[in-house]
């Protein structure tokens, strides 16, 4: 058993007190200012049995593992953090047996709001996933500090943590003088249903994770890689998640392209281009301006291919048709490399 009391001052006095509720009970104290050799000596006793109840300081909270004790009780659990409490429940329930932990507190009208809140959540989230909810209400109440908080980092929920890191890494890019390429997330408009189905991946939290992975795969071969990988854990796909690894593997293709969006139906297909898009203009305009070629360029960077009704293929196809065709149109200096990493055959 653990007897966790978090300050140094009156530990030996809780531990008296135990072993006069429990004369039987064999008993060890543990604190951080204890010698290093004396500190080693009780802690491998206690795990090897010579002790029935270790008496210590929170130092137990992490990096314990013992099967045998199966219960804690932490005094003045309400002076204690919200993830100090959770690690500490942790440290028992290691093995096959019942585990039990008790929090021993002054009345909650004697504690702070804070304190109470921190008690409710130990007692609401004790499932799976509990880890994480418990560390985000403990980020909620603590704050997120300095850096994430709102002291240096403005309201960075309002855009995401992943988007805030991802500015934060191109503005001390500018800072150090280092340029920084812009990121392009391509939004897809296919005529054809691509989406992964419910009764294929019944769980959402599942699908939503394969959409993410997908739509930030690097390249063809790491859609490929994921269509392997989502293949294997569910089965044989059927034909909408088929479709939509088709159809996310023309994102990485566009993304080198520099375009803004893709809008593909059975007769055209048009591209969003940026103004930094890697295409010659030289080698552009005489398609664009050959009669009958089917290609169409706006002012505002939109590049058009129609097709004729006798042209096989579904809109993927129309796209990488289009794909193929502007291979030749790159200028020198932004052809690809020739290892094949931006081969657009299907």
């Amino acid at each position: 058993m653990f007897f966790v009391y978090n300050r140094i001052e009156g530990l030996y006095e809780r531990a008296q007190r135990l072993q006069d509720l429990l004369p039987n009970a064999r008993i060890a104290v543990a604190h951080g200012q204890m010698k290093p050799a004396l500190l080693d000596q009780a802690m491998t006793d206690f795990v090897e049995g010579a002790y029935d109840v270790l008496c210590s300081t929170a130092i137990v909270e992490s990096g314990l593992d013992i099967p045998r004790a199966n219960t804690i009780l932490v005094d003045r659990a309400d002076a204690l953090g919200l993830a100090q409490l959770y690690q500490l429940r942790g440290r028992v329930g290691r093995s096959d047996q019942r585990a039990y932990c008790y929090l021993i507190t002054p009345p909650p009208s004697q504690m702070s709001e804070e304190s109470r809140v921190r008690m409710e959540a130990l007692e609401r989230f004790s499932g799976l996933g509990a880890g994480f909810r418990v560390a985000t209400l403990d980020m909620e109440l603590r704050g997120a500090g300095n850096l994430l908080g709102s002291e240096q980092s403005g309201n960075a929920s309002l855009v995401g943590f992943d988007m805030f890191v991802q500015m934060l890494n191109e503005a001390v890019s500018e800072l150090k003088g280092e340029h920084v390429e812009q990121e392009v997330d391509p939004e897809l408009s296919i005529e054809l249903e691509h989406y992964l189905p419910e009764e294929y991946i019944d769980d959402i939290g599942l699908r939503l994770s394969l959409y993410r992975r997908f739509a930030t795969a690097v390249d063809e071969q790491a859609v490929d890689d994921l269509a392997t990988e989502m293949e294997e854990r569910f089965g044989a796909p059927p034909a909408p998640a088929r479709d939509l690894v088709r159809v996310m593997s023309l994102k990485p293709l566009l993304r080198d392209l520099r375009a803004l969006g893709c809008e593909a139906e059975l007769k055209r297909v048009t591209l969003h281009l940026r103004e930094d898009t890697p295409l010659d203009p030289a080698r552009l305009m005489p398609l664009v301006a050959t009669p009958g070629a089917g290609w169409t360029l706006s002012p505002d960077m939109k590049l058009t291919r129609r097709y004729r009704d006798e042209d096989s293929g579904d809109p993927v196809d129309r796209v990488r048709s289009l794909l193929r065709e502007l291979e030749s149109l790159r200028s020198e200096r932004a052809q690809p490399p020739k290892d094949g990493s931006n081969d657009v055959t299907s």
